[in-house]
């Protein structure tokens, strides 16, 4: 700060501060303008919660001055949406501490909205999702965040987050303890490994991901207890209660609140696992305040050698703990909700969920198109051809990434024109005709567009006869078609597969040729 400016605070000659926005042990964060530029940012004043650091240790203090430095000038080169960007660092050299100018980001913080109450599952998911994009590209940067909590995601006035606060999580790291032994920061939201002594890897953002999303959702910290130390103890030596209003995000959580680094998940496989539950319809509850946001089309989690309930596709090493059986929760939680779930189109040759059972029809409310009015179950080849059909008239598109079929709703991943990987989510429901969902994205890496044209839909009905048959799910309560383009990576051709489950989560799925043709079949544990 300018010598003689304390009345209108300016930094640097440049950064006027007009108010404070928050702040911690690590510093304080001003909104400030830019004098120079005329538009307000955000201005961090990043100093250590011992003041008198540098009288008694200055080596200590340059080091860490020497770290700030060095990882943000390592963030600034990650040029990500959901990474707050740092636009300039104020650095006075040595015996000072730096300020760090950043975007200001406008819709508060997540702790913020999480007092206003928990989270549903999916809107817990889609944010999650937005937070873990945030630490892969730090990651691939050679940054580790080390501090991921509610505090540190900020969130757009559109809802999107913004993960910040990595130069405090530098700090964080580089001086453990205070020279009276006092931890700085809170533990709550620390992994395991990071709370023992080690400096953890990427493994350990994943932990305090999960750890948020399971505050977010169930609505109090499972492990915090009275006391700092306490609270230490109990991440270090305690299990993770089960959530119990996590919903479709229980197989997440399940995976990576484990305390052995190497038994979580990576972060693609979190990735996917995150994209399936932020599919799923929004579940309203008393206890539930959220605010709705369309469902994006899903990302299915690819199968690996020991991921039989997880679907298709896997990368080889890629192991995940037999509790991601959960997963098929999400189509049993989508086919118990939506109206008229459990109902079959005895007329269009699939009257039973292969094991002998006829469900009854639930009438539902149906758009005056004559085609769609037919139409109570998506899950046929009638039902099928309607929904592409309805999609491809209202986005004016007929190239696909991926399609998923629920009996009741069909969600769907359109190609931009003139793009093979970039995407917009439709969303055809029963009586609801078409939605463009909020959700854009690109297709993952190795992933081909579709023609829908090459599949052979009346080969459905024998696809879903065959599954009820060879699965051995007793009672599914769920099922669905999944089509996905080539896989050019493990040069995987275009496929669909049918997936059953039952109401606790225990399914399997083949998987077939786009002519119907039986490839591969995944059993359910008996």
């Amino acid at each position: 700060m300018n010598e003689g400016d304390t009345d209108r605070r300016i930094v640097d000659g440049r950064f006027e501060l007009e108010s404070r926005l928050g702040g911690g042990g690590m510093g304080t964060v001003w909104r400030a303008r830019d004098l120079l530029l005329h538009r307000h940012v955000a201005v961090k004043e990043v100093r250590p919660p011992d003041v008198d650091l540098a009288e008694y240790d200055p080596g200590a203090a340059e080091m860490l001055r020497q770290r700030v430095l060095r990882e943000a000038r390592a963030l600034a080169r990650v040029e990500h949406p959901n990474v707050v960007t740092i636009h300039h660092i104020v650095d006075g050299g040595e015996g000072t501490y730096p300020w760090l100018v950043m975007e200001l980001v406008q819709g508060g913080s997540l702790a913020d909205r999480l007092e206003r109450g928990p989270m549903t599952p999916a809107e817990a998911a889609r944010l999650g999702s937005g937070v873990l994009d945030a630490l892969n590209a730090a990651h691939a940067a050679g940054v580790q965040h080390r501090d991921v909590k509610p505090a540190n995601v900020l969130l757009r006035t559109d809802g999107r987050p913004v993960l910040t606060d990595f130069g405090i999580a530098a700090i964080r790291d580089a001086t453990a303890l205070t020279a009276t032994g006092s931890i700085i920061g809170t533990p709550d939201y620390m992994a395991p490994e990071r709370v023992s002594g080690h400096s953890g890897g990427p493994a350990a953002d994943l932990w305090s991901l999960a750890m948020m999303l399971y505050v977010a959702v169930e609505g109090h910290h499972p492990l915090r207890r009275g006391t700092t130390l306490a609270t230490l103890a109990a991440v270090l030596q305690e299990e993770v209660p089960p959530p119990v209003r996590a919903g479709s995000l229980t197989p997440v959580l399940s995976c990576v609140l484990v305390r052995d680094p190497e038994a979580r998940p990576d972060a693609g496989t979190v990735s996917r696992m995150l994209a399936v539950a932020a599919a799923q319809p929004e579940i309203r509850g008393p206890e539930t305040t959220s605010y709705p946001l369309a469902p994006p089309a899903p990302v299915v989690l690819p199968p690996t050698g020991d991921m039989q309930v997880v679907p298709r596709r896997g990368r080889p090493g890629v192991a995940v703990a037999s509790s991601v059986v959960g997963v098929l929760l999400i189509g049993t939680l989508a086919w118990k909700v939506l109206p008229g779930g459990n109902s079959d189109n005895k007329g269009d040759g699939v009257g039973s969920l292969g094991t002998g059972q006829t469900q009854q029809s639930t009438p539902t409310a149906t758009p005056s198109n004559s085609a769609s009015a037919k139409t109570t179950d998506l899950l046929t080849p009638n039902g099928i051809r309607t929904a592409i059909k309805a999609i491809q008239q209202e986005s004016g598109r007929d190239t696909f990434g991926n399609l998923s079929i629920y009996p009741q709703y069909v969600l769907a991943d359109v190609m931009v024109n003139g793009s093979k990987t970039k995407y917009d989510s439709y969303t055809y429901r029963v009586g609801g005709g078409v939605e463009k969902d909020i959700t854009k994205g690109t297709l993952m890496d190795g992933f081909e567009p579709m023609d829908l044209g090459e599949f052979d839909w009346d080969a459905v009905p024998a696809l879903l006869t065959r599954a009820g048959k060879v699965l051995k799910v007793k009672n599914p309560t769920s099922r669905y078609l999944l089509v996905e383009g080539p896989w050019k990576t493990f040069d995987d051709p275009a496929d669909m597969s049918v997936y059953l489950s039952d109401e606790y989560g225990a399914g399997g799925h083949l998987e077939a040729t786009p002519q119907g043709k039986v490839t591969k079949t995944y059993a359910a544990d008996q």
